[in-house]
Formats: structure tokens, sequence, C-alpha cells
């Protein structure tokens, strides 16, 4: 069954961390550039971090740059985001997203993607 399922999020207070996974099965991971995006209530959806298939390249937007980190384990299937310094606005559910034979484009133009999972930085 081909899915995606992120877990890992929370409530957290601001400075504090959480890692988020992203667990896949049914498509070639091996094959797959990974990208966790976020949507915040009342605003557009974000690309977060995007890292290639074979794990070479990563991508981070701006406000995360320094204190988000993505990893691959294509053996596991699992694809992680690692957020420490969580800042308020970074409130959001996070979402991964999958583009075959794809590459970290920006675009969201995702062959799969999952449910989300919320991550909630609050005092």
């Amino acid at each position: 069954q081909l899915q995606l399922v992120e877990s890992g999020g929370g409530l957290v207070k601001p400075g504090g961390s959480l890692r988020l996974s992203c667990a896949t099965s049914g498509f070639s991971l091996v094959n797959s550039a990974i990208t966790w995006f976020r949507r915040a209530p009342g605003k557009e959806r974000e690309g977060v971090s995007c890292i290639t298939s074979g794990g070479r390249t990563t991508d981070y937007t701006d406000s995360v740059k320094g204190r988000f980190t993505i990893s691959r384990d294509n053996a596991e299937s699992t694809v992680y985001l690692q957020m420490n310094s969580l800042k308020p606005e970074d409130t959001a559910v996070y979402y991964c997203g999958a583009t075959v034979w794809g590459s970290c484009s920006g675009r969201f133009d995702f062959d799969y993607w999952g449910q989300g999972t919320q991550v909630t930085v609050s005092p």
C-alpha cells in the first residue's frame, strides 16, 4: 500500500526541539526527492526543507536554516526533520511529499504526500 505517514509532532515550548518522521511505503523512496512543507492557519503552504534521492543535496527555507536538519534513511524508508530552537512562528501542520525521479525544485508537484502532523510551539 502506497503511503507516507508523518509523526513526531506535538506541543513544545519556544526553544525546544522535535524530530519529525516521514515513514514511506509502496513506492521507491530511493529514487525520490522528499520535501517537508508546512501550512499554518491562514497562511499559504510553505516549503521547509528538501533532500534529494541520494541525500547529497539538501535545501532549507531561510527561516529555518541553522535550526532544522533534514536526513533520510533509505534502508528504513524514512525521512526525518530535526527541528531545534523552535519558535512560535514554526507552528503549523507539517507534511512530507515525494517526487519520484525528481529533484528539489521548490514546486509543490509531489507524486505522493501524507496527512500531516501538527507542531505547536507555545509557552
